[in-house]
Formats: structure tokens, sequence, C-alpha cells
């Protein structure tokens, strides 16, 4: 049988059950489209899913193989069955259905069948609202993919929806995910998947609810023209029941990886009388099949166009570290991104994308290592999967990866390199890339390693105001900002992507409340290896209150902590800022000398365990002048969900500290 592999990118999913906390489980339940119980309406939530839009009230699945009378070979088929109640007018989105198909060569998934309907409670009463033809939207994305739109009728406060349809598919490469948990929460979801021992896939599961996995082996009968084919096949079945909404919160990788889910990715195939065949069960094979891919091994191999180019670039040099750094200003500086993470080029030959100038991280980054094996750099590429597209299992599973970087070595040091964007440095890769670790290919020995993408270098924002406050309650002076590493690649991507200097002015004075600023002045913006210099002169009004003769103001003005990051009671999943950083405001005022200090903020010092964070607030006064430094030093980039009390308590006291007022008496 000619299996089709699935060209997408894969699931974002991990190995184990992590946290997982199993709790008593009933048998399953069996629901009947259609069959809506009164006693549903009056679904209610409660604790920390008080607040919910909507409520998952039923969500089952179940996946397994028929044979295709058209080619013969096994198909994947996919039904679910689900029922949402409609809480608020937030929920509506929950009677939308949104189903993505792919289609290419001879094969393609498509919907087989679909039936929806609205239910309301009118005068004691269920009145059925069914899908209508006209409420069925399809829309092509591309040569490959079409989107389905549903939209149900007549939904309001109260409704229940349903769902109910089939989907058969070609692609067989994955399966599933099925999802058992989303952000509203979900009372029942089942999901049972049963697979021809023909097949072999590796299971993935993520999340913190336990799923209740169980195993049998099972007899199966498949059906092709007339004839019976039989066999055994395992059967996976998998429940949760009560499950709370994942709330999202700051500082996350992406909560996918998070939500509590169960995929498959094919392993081997063994069918009768053919050859057995194994997809990506080691790190070895995976590089191997990259190797031979013409959109990455052979790609890399066509260096005559990089043999063409490199003289003009390294210009006679030969220090290994400076041809590098040439190398790689050349391929950033020529190369436009065009916002796309890919780990396979887009042209087979690198001459195209140089002379294209544009192209994904892949075309660039991949560019960019053919010029330095050129140059007998010893570089290597590195597999990665972005903070948006989830963690990588650590199974050898190529789908699971969607970018690509570069390492190369010289002498005793490795470098890290990424050129899809020109105020990159060396080590400085895009924020997207910061996703802990990557991996490592040896073309030569088809070998792999995992090497860790962790920033340790601190990245730092310097705020300096020095002020004058004069009798009308208006403070004017000078401003200095000083940025490093990424906060400094930060404010460099806001100055280049607005349409002028005004432009970004008037975005860095939103939400600053009576700030004016003249004769600015920045520093450095194309020598990325130097920080960031901004200078201004500044005019604040609006930020002091009078009430008789006092007069108050909160001394950070509009540089301070206004609320806490950090909302929830318990966090199950950690917390990941990417780098480590470090905040240091310092700010000196002069002041009438018929201003009086009545009142100020005393010293403070907060120090997480083992120094992972700390926060710093001194004050210091003299005659008709004020001085205070706030620092908030952010030591490491990922902290447990042990530690995230500890961290939600810091910026509890910073948003604390940081608002409490000075205030002066007019003598």
């Amino acid at each position: 049988m000619n299996k089709k592999k699935f060209l997408l990118a894969g699931f974002l999913l991990f190995s184990i059950f992590s946290y997982a906390q199993e709790k008593a489980i009933s048998k399953s339940k069996s629901f009947k489209y259609g069959k809506v119980d009164i006693a549903e309406f009056d679904t209610k939530v409660q604790g920390t899913d008080s607040a919910a839009s909507a409520v998952t009230l039923f969500d089952v699945g179940r996946g397994y193989f028929e044979l295709s009378s058209k080619t013969g070979d096994f198909v994947y088929v996919f039904e679910r069955h689900t029922r949402y109640k409609i809480i608020n007018k937030g929920g509506y989105d929950y009677a939308n259905m949104e189903l993505q198909f792919y289609k290419q060569n001879n094969g393609e998934s498509k919907l087989d069948n679909m039936e929806a309907a609205t239910y309301n409670l009118e005068g004691g009463k269920i009145v059925v609202s069914k899908l209508s033809k006209d409420a069925k939207f399809s829309e092509k994305q591309d040569k490959n993919f079409t989107l389905k739109k549903f939209a149900l009728p007549n939904v309001k406060e109260g409704s229940i929806v349903e769902y109910k349809y089939r989907i058969s598919s070609d692609f067989i490469y994955t399966l599933g995910p099925w999802y058992f948990q989303r952000s509203i929460p979900t009372l029942y979801s089942e999901f049972t998947v049963t697979i021809p021992e023909y097949y072999k896939y590796k299971p993935s599961a993520s999340g913190y609810v336990f799923l209740n996995p169980k195993q049998e082996t099972v007899n199966d009968t498949f059906l092709l023209n007339g004839q019976t084919l039989t066999a055994t096949s395992a059967k996976m079945h998998y429940l949760a029941e009560n499950v709370p909404g994942l709330k999202k919160e700051n500082f996350v990788t992406t909560m996918d990886d998070y939500i509590s889910k169960i995929g498959f990715e094919l392993s081997s195939i063994t069918v009768p009388g053919q050859v057995y065949r194994e997809f990506n069960t080691s790190w070895p094979k995976v590089v191997k099949q990259l190797k031979e891919d013409e959109n990455f091994g052979l790609f890399l191999n066509k260096r005559s166009y990089s043999k063409t180019i490199l003289k003009d670039i390294v210009k006679g040099e030969t220090k290994p570290d400076t041809v590098v750094m040439m190398i790689f200003d050349y391929v950033k500086n020529n190369i436009k991104w065009n916002d796309e993470h890919r780990k396979y080029t887009s042209e087979t030959n690198p001459k195209t994308i140089f002379e294209k100038k544009t192209g994904s991280s892949a075309d660039i980054n991949l560019c960019l290592l053919t010029l330095l094996m050129e140059a007998n750099i010893t570089a290597s590429p590195v597999l990665l999967s972005t903070r948006e597209n989830g963690s990588h299992p650590g199974l050898p599973m190529i789908t699971d990866f969607n970018n690509v970087i570069v390492q190369a070595e010289v002498g005793d040091k490795t470098i890290l390199l990424d050129a899809t964007d020109k105020d990159h440095s060396l080590n400085l890769i895009a924020y997207q890339n910061l996703n802990h670790q990557g991996l490592k290919l040896s073309l030569n020995d088809e070998n792999a390693e995992w090497i860790s993408l962790e920033e340790s270098k601190m990245s730092r924002k310097n705020i300096n105001l020095m002020l004058t406050l004069n009798k009308e309650n208006q403070f004017s002076g000078k401003l200095y900002l000083s940025s490093t590493n990424y906060e400094a690649l930060h404010r460099r991507d806001q100055y280049r992507s607005a349409t002028n200097e005004t432009d970004f002015l008037k975005e860095y004075k939103s939400g600053k409340a009576g700030l004016g600023i003249s004769n600015y002045k920045i520093e450095h913006l194309d020598n990325v290896g130097e920080s960031l210099v901004e200078s201004m002169d500044v005019m604040l009004e609006d930020n002091i209150e009078e009430a008789g003769d006092l007069i108050y103001f909160a001394p950070l003005l509009f540089e301070r902590t206004k609320e806490n990051p950090f909302k929830l009671e318990e966090r199950k999943f950690p917390v990941d800022f990417g780098f480590p950083s470090e905040e240091n405001f310092r700010i000196t005022i002069d002041f009438p000398k018929e201003y009086k200090l009545d009142k100020a903020p005393k010293n403070e010092k907060i120090t997480l365990p083992e120094d992972a964070a700390a926060f710093t607030f001194i004050f210091a006064a003299e005659e008709g002048k004020l001085m205070i430094n706030s620092k908030i030093s952010i030591k490491k980039a990922y902290f447990t969900p042990e530690e995230y009390h500890h961290l939600k308590e810091l910026f509890k006291n910073i948003v604390r500290k940081q608002a409490e007022q000075i205030v002066f008496k007019k003598g």
C-alpha cells in the first residue's frame, strides 16, 4: 500500500503526563445527537471558572481506520460530537466552527458529514434551530488548504449549541491532537483511537489533567470491494471529567504547551508482503532524511554561488572570527526576512534566494550556512521549535520543529547565529528562538545533539531622569534611556518599524500623561554591538495632585509598575521570561526652596530565595534635591511552578512600593 506522508507541521506535544493528578473517573457515557435534557440549561460553573463565558457539556471523539474503495489504502476517520452551554455574549464564538482541510497530489482530507443545531429554552420548551445551508462557508487559503466555516443561528445567552461531524483523511502520518482542555471549563471529554496492527504510532501527551489512559487489543474487520480483511488493533481510550478552563497568563512560551491533549505520530509500517518501513524512529534517521532532502541537506551542498560571492564578502580576511562576522553581516543585510519561520528552504538553490533578496528563516540561515561552510568555518544547522510553536517533546519527531538557525565554532568558542534581523548580533538570536534547546545536526556523520539556547546574559534597561520642579508644579529636564541585548533589540525594532521619528515618539508618549518631548537623539542605532542610547528634553504636566498646601506625586511617574502581571492564585505551569533582565530607574528632582519634604518612601529591599530575583528601592534627600533609585532584577529566565508564589509576591510588593507618594508642603 502506498502510504502518503503528511507534510504539515506537527503538533505541540510533550511525551509524558506532567504533574498528573489521578482522580476517580467514571465509566464512559453515551450521548445522542439532538437529545438535550432541559436540566442542561441550568448548568452552572463555580469557583475559578465562575466567570467563564461558556462551558463544554461534553466533547467525545473517536478515531479509527477504514480501507478506501478509491485507493485501496487505509484512511484515517475522525468523528467528533460536542455540546456547549453559552453563558454570556463572550461565549458566542463557540456557536461557530472552523475546520481546515488539506489536499495534495492524490491525497485529501474531507468532511463526510456535518450536523449542528442551536437549542433555546422558550416557555419551558426546547426550540431547535438547525444549521442552514447559507451558514456554511468555504475559504481557499492557498493551493493546498481550504477552511470551512459553520455559523449556527439564533444564538443568545443561555443557548446550547451542538456539533457532530466526520472527517476522513488520506494523510495518516499524524493523528490528532485531541484537546481535553480549553479556556472554558469542560465537564466531560473522551477520546478513543483504534489503530490496526500494521501501524505503530508514538503517543505524545501534555498537560496537568489525568487522562485515565487504557489500552486493549481488539479484533478489527475492514471491508474493501466485498472483500473482508481481519486484523488485530490497538484500542486506546482517554477520559477526563470536570476539567477547569486553562487561564492564559503572562510569560509563557505558548499555552498550548500546557493544555491537556493527546496526539500520535507514525513510527513504522508493517504490511504483509511489503518491506518494513520506519519513520524517524531515531535521531540518526531524522538527520539522514534531512541530509537527503533537496530543501535542506542537498541545498547546503550547492555552494557554487557562495564560492563566487565569498571573495567579495571577506576581502582577503583570514581571521576566523572576523570572517564569521563579515559573512553574518552580509547575509543579514542582503536578504530580508519575510516573517515566516521554516525548517526547509523554499528554493532548492541558494543562488535563487540571494538573487531574490528575501526569504524565510530557513532560506536566510541555510544560505548563511553555505557561506560559512565554503569559508571553512565549522558550522552546523540547529533545528528548533519557536516559543509560539511550543516545546519539542524530545522524541525523534521532525514535525515538531519549525525553525532553523546556525551554530559556528571558532577556536574554543561556539556562536549562535540568526540572520533574520539586521539588528541581531553574535549570540543574539530572535526572541522567538529562546525556547530552551535546539537540535544541532551533524550532516557528515548523521548524528545530532541537543544544545542549550538559554540566554544567560542580562538585558538591561536604564532610565535616568534629571528634573526640576517649578512652582506651577511642572517638571522639566532631561531623560536618558540606555538598553542592551534584548531590551535594545526591542527598542531598535520599535524605532525601525515606525513610519518616522515623530510617530515613534508619539507611540512612546502613549499612556504617559502630560509628557512632552523635544530635542530627541538616538545613538548606536546601527552599531548593534553597543548599548542603544536615547536622550531627550522632557516636560511633564498632570503628574501632581494638590490639596491645600500639600502636593503629591508618585516619584516613578510614568515608569512605575501599575499592576501585578501575575494574576492566578496557583500556577501549574512555569514562568518563562525568555531572558534575564534588569530595569534600573534613577530620578533626581530639584524642587523649590519654598517646598518642604513632608512624606517620603522608606528604603526597601526584597530578595527571592537563591537570589533568583530582587527589588531595591532607595530614597535620599538633601536641601532642595531628592534622589530615587528603583531596580528590578530578574536574574534567571525560567521559574518553576513552585517558585511562582515568590515571584507573584515580589511583583505585588513592587506595585505597592512604586505607588507610594512623595508629599511636599508649601512653605
